[in-house]
């Protein structure tokens, strides 16, 4: 269970990383592209939007749950079965959200949608651990959110786009045939990154062992934490947008896809700037520059909520900045996180993506019993998960980062 394994130093193709973000970009598909379709979906069920909402909690409880078995699994059978298994699992629940008869079919549909679609993402951050060193992987990490980022652009707009001529349903119909792409591209394209010498050997104790292990692990726990809130924040934009745009300022289905894709290209962009800056600035120094951008979106967002009737362009502005900050958040703190963890990289990726969403579930939930307006509560739950997020930032010691790097 020795962590020192040493990466491959060494540089990264094109390619590889497209296939690595097509692996990724399957939650954010899942996540965004039914949003526009949450009031059809309420109406045609019988319940409220907000009931129908609590599909995306029950999806990051997928998420949360299903990272914390792939990751200690591609660890000791390699990262390309897990693949497999789980693009099948996802398939599979994705037939079954079209044939959900009620909201709580369909959330018992997404928890299985999810367990099979978080495995992407936890593969993809591991096989990058696989391969390459700290600076490295922080650039790959921005290469792949590039990529990714246009996902959750499109997802809503596609969304909206299969509403004008169908119902809902075609939107699961649309996802199982991404998952089952994926598998294809898997079987023909995805090379092993973990070799068997290099696996551990794991017992269902010794699994929980590693767990501990690896929470222990300051050089893990501090720069998980800055990530997890710092993209927590992401989690409380997707659960209330609808709400706040499409009910509170009555954007239509394509006006709020327009809206919310342009937060999701706020994220490449800032992305792109992150992966330029890696020359001149260290990985620290981009991960407080993008936790001070969403901290200046959460306080702008709050502003707007004190209003009795804000500018929705107010609004706008802090949900870009809290949102598009991830670009730099979110990178440096996954190399951080990731830059001891060597050949636990698979489990180490599954505990900062459970506990990822597991903040996304903690926000789907808060945000139900909050009793302001939806854009005051969303507010309020971006600025308190921004405000961990700086703390643990500023809990890093420097010294140590520029040592790592």
């Amino acid at each position: 269970m020795n962590a020192a394994q040493s990466p491959v130093k060494k540089t990264y193709s094109t390619s590889w990383i497209m296939l690595l973000a097509l692996l990724t970009a399957l939650g954010p598909l899942s996540i965004d592209m039914y949003l526009p379709a949450l009031p059809q979906m309420a109406k045609d069920f019988g319940v409220s939007t907000q009931m129908v909402a609590n599909t995306l909690p029950a999806y990051f409880l997928g998420l949360a749950v299903g990272q914390l078995i792939y990751g200690p699994l591609s660890d000791r059978i390699g990262r390309k079965k897990p693949l497999y298994f789980g693009l099948s699992l996802y398939v599979v629940a994705s037939l079954l959200c079209v044939l959900a008869s009620n909201e709580w079919a369909l959330i018992a549909a997404r928890v299985l949608q999810a367990l099979g679609g978080c495995v992407g993402v936890v593969i993809a951050r591991a096989a990058i651990r696989d391969r390459l060193d700290m600076n490295a992987s922080a650039q790959a990490f921005a290469s792949m959110m590039i990529v990714m980022g246009v996902a959750p652009i499109l997802a809503p707009t596609l969304g909206a786009l299969v509403l004008s001529y169908f119902n809902w349903h075609a939107i699961f119909v649309f996802l199982m045939m991404i998952g089952a792409a994926c598998w294809l591209c898997i079987h023909f394209l995805f090379q092993e990154t973990l070799q068997p010498e290099h696996r551990l050997r794991l017992s269902l104790p010794q699994v929980f062992q590693l767990y501990a292990a690896i929470f222990q692990d300051r050089s893990f726990r501090i720069p998980m934490l800055a990530g997890c809130f710092s993209g927590g924040v992401l989690f409380c934009y997707i659960s209330s947008s609808a709400s706040v745009l499409m009910n509170g300022y009555g954007l239509n289905q394509q006006h709020f896809a327009i809206a919310f894709g342009s937060n999701a290209f706020g994220i490449m962009l800032l992305s792109t700037l992150n992966k330029k800056m890696g020359k001149h600035l260290s990985v620290f120094t981009r991960l407080k520059i993008g936790g001070f951008i969403q901290l200046t979106g959460a306080l702008v967002l709050v502003l707007a909520g004190l209003l009795q009737q804000a500018p929705i362009e107010l609004v706008y502005v802090g949900m870009f900045l809290a949102v598009s900050g991830i670009g730099f958040t979110g990178p440096n703190a996954m190399a951080l996180a990731m830059s001891e963890q060597g050949a636990r990289a698979g489990t180490a990726s599954a505990v900062m993506g459970s506990m990822q969403f597991a903040c996304g579930l903690l926000g789907g939930v808060i945000l139900n019993f909050l009793v302001w307006t939806d854009l005051m509560n969303m507010a309020t739950l971006m600025l308190c998960f921004i405000a961990i997020a700086m703390l643990a930032i500023f809990g890093l010691s420097p010294e140590k980062v520029m040592a790592q790097s």
